[in-house]
C-alpha cells in the first residue's frame, strides 16, 4: 500500500494516468453501457412513454447522486491530499467519516423523496401519461438509496487509496449483475420499470460487499478500525467543502434538466422529452469516459499538489485534457454524421427517430470543447480549491444555461429550436470562462515552480 501511494509522486505521469484512469474508464464505460442497455430494455419492453418517464426520473436520481458526490468526491480528494502529506491518521478518519455521512444523508434523501414523490416528479416534467412509470421506478431507487451512496463513496476512496483496479472490478460486478437481472425482472417476471430499478439496487448491494472486503484487510494502510467512526469536525468540514463543487454542479444540472423537461413538454410534448433522453444516453457514454479520465487524474493531481510537486500536477492535467478532447470528438462525429442510426439503437418508433435527428446535431455541435471544460473543473476539485471549483460548476448551469433556456425560445420562430440551441451556446460560454480561470491559475503555479527551482539552485549540496 505504501508503494502504491508513493508512486503517485515518483512514477512517470503518463504511466500513472493510464494506470489509474484505464480502470476508471473501463468501469465508467461499463456503467454507461449498462444505462444504455437499461434504456433499450425499457424502450422495447415498456414503450416510448416509459422512456420519457425515465428521462423525467433522471434528475431526481441525479439529486440523490449529488448528495453521494458531496461526500464521496470531496473525501476521496481529501484522502489523496492527506496521503501526499503523509498524514495517515487523518486519511483513515476520512474513510470512517465517508460511511457515517453517507448513511445520514441517504436516510434523509430517502425519507423526503418517498413522502413527496409524485409532486416532485410532476415538477420535474412528468405528465399524467408518464407519472405511473416514473413513480414505480423511483420508489425502488429511493429504498436502495443508502446502498447507492455507500457504493459510489467507497469506489472513490478505493481509487485514492491506490486500488483503481479493485474499484473497477466493483463497478463491473455491479454492471454485469445489472445486465443479467434486467431482462429477468423486466421480461421474465413481468415487473416492467420496477424490475429495472430492483436490478440496479441488488447489483449495487453485491458490489458494496465486495468493496468492504478491501477496507477490512488488516494489511492495508487505509482500512476500517476503531476510532474512525466518530465524525471529525475538521475532516468533515474540509471534505464537504471540496465536495460542494460537484454537489452544486449536480444540483444545478438537475435544476437545468427540470427546466429543459418542462420547456420541452411545453413546446414539444412527451416525444420531445423522450428525444432528449435518447441524446442524453448517447452523450452520457462518452461523458462517463471523460469522468473516468478525471477519476484517474484526481489522485495524481491531489497527491502531487499536497507534495508541492506542481509540475507533475500540471502534466497530469494537460494529458487528461488532451485525451478528454479526443473522446468528446467521437461524440461530435456520431451526433453530426449519423443521428438516425444512433436513435434506432434505442427505439423503433418512427416519430421519435425523426424528432431526435435535428436536436442531436444541435446539441453535439460543441462537444469538442466539453472535455476540456470538465477536466478544468476537476483540476480545481482535485487540489482542494473549493471556491473556484464551485464557481466553475455553476457557470454553465446557473449563470448561462438557465437564463438561455428561458429566453431563447422567444427568439426563435420555432420555440423548440430555442430550447435545443440554448445547450451548445451555454457550453461555449462556460468553456471560455473555464479557460480564463485556468490561465490565471497556471500562471500562479508556474511562479511557484520558478521559486522552487531558484531555491534549489541557491541551496548548496550536502557533503558526501
Amino acid at each position: 500500500m505504501t508503494t502504491k501511494t508513493t508512486e503517485l509522486g515518483t512514477a512517470p505521469v503518463h504511466q500513472l494516468l493510464w494506470k489509474y484512469a484505464l480502470p476508471a474508464i473501463i468501469a465508467m464505460t461499463a456503467t454507461s453501457l449498462y444505462n444504455i442497455v437499461d434504456t433499450i430494455y425499457i424502450g422495447h419492453g415498456c414503450g416510448a412513454l416509459a422512456l420519457g418517464a425515465l428521462t423525467v426520473a433522471k434528475p431526481f436520481m441525479d439529486i440523490c447522486a449529488a448528495f453521494g458526490s458531496l461526500v464521496g468526491v470531496g473525501a476521496s480528494s481529501l484522502l489523496a491530499i492527506y496521503l501526499g502529506e503523509q498524514d495517515y491518521d487523518k486519511a483513515n478518519r476520512v474513510l470512517g467519516n465517508v460511511i457515517v455521512l453517507n448513511v445520514i444523508l441517504s436516510a434523509v434523501v430517502m425519507t423526503v423523496g418517498l413522502i413527496w414523490l409524485d409532486p416532485i416528479l410532476f415538477a420535474f416534467g412528468a405528465s399524467e401519461d408518464t407519472i405511473l412509470y416514473a413513480h414505480e421506478y423511483m420508489e425502488i431507487i429511493l429504498y436502495g438509496n443508502i446502498l447507492t451512496h455507500i457504493y459510489f463513496g467507497l469506489n472513490a476512496m478505493l481509487r485514492s487509496a491506490g486500488h483503481p483496479r479493485f474499484s473497477m472490478t466493483a463497478t463491473i460486478v455491479a454492471v454485469v449483475l445489472n445486465v443479467i437481472l434486467d431482462p429477468i425482472f423486466i421480461f421474465g417476471l413481468g415487473m416492467g420499470v420496477r424490475g429495472a430499478a430492483l436490478a440496479t439496487v441488488l447489483s449495487q448491494a453485491v458490489a458494496v460487499v465486495w468493496q468492504l472486503t478491501r477496507f477490512m484487510d488488516r494489511s492495508e494502510l487505509v482500512r476500517f478500525h476503531r476510532g474512525i467512526w466518530v465524525l471529525d469536525k475538521g475532516v468533515t468540514r474540509r471534505a464537504l467543502a471540496i465536495g460542494m463543487a460537484p454537489f452544486l454542479y449536480n444540483i444545478a444540472h438537475c435544476l437545468v434538466v427540470i427546466i429543459i423537461n418542462n420547456q420541452l413538454k411545453r413546446y414539444g410534448g412527451d416525444m420531445a422529452i423522450a428525444s432528449y433522453g435518447v441524446i442524453n444516453r448517447m452523450t452520457f457514454v462518452f461523458a462517463m469516459m471523460v469522468m473516468g479520465l478525471n477519476q484517474g487524474m484526481q489522485p495524481i493531481a491531489g497527491f502531487n499538489y499536497g507534495a508541492k510537486q506542481y509540475h507533475r500536477m500540471l502534466r497530469s492535467f494537460y494529458l487528461t485534457s488532451l485525451y478528454a478532447t479526443g473522446v468528446m470528438g467521437i461524440v461530435f462525429i456520431l451526433g453530426e454524421c449519423c443521428p438516425e442510426l444512433v436513435t434506432r439503437i434505442f427505439t423503433h418508433d418512427p416519430e421519435l427517430i425523426s424528432g431526435t435527428t435535428r436536436p442531436m446535431r444541435i446539441i453535439c455541435s460543441t462537444m469538442l470543447i466539453i472535455g476540456f471544460q470538465m477536466v478544468t473543473g476537476n483540476l480545481f476539485t482535485s487540489i482542494g480549491m473549493a471556491g473556484k471549483s464551485i464557481f466553475l460548476s455553476l457557470t454553465r448551469q446557473v449563470l448561462y444555461l438557465i437564463p438561455l433556456l428561458l429566453l431563447m425560445p422567444s427568439v426563435f420562430s420555432d420555440p423548440l429550436d430555442g430550447v435545443w440551441w440554448s445547450i451548445p451556446v451555454s457550453d461555449t460560454l462556460a468553456a471560455v470562462t473555464a479557460a480564463i480561470m485556468l490561465w490565471v491559475q497556471i500562471r500562479k503555479f508556474h511562479t511557484l515552480i520558478a521559486e522552487q527551482e531558484a531555491w534549489i539552485a541557491s541551496t548548496p549540496p550536502e557533503p558526501d
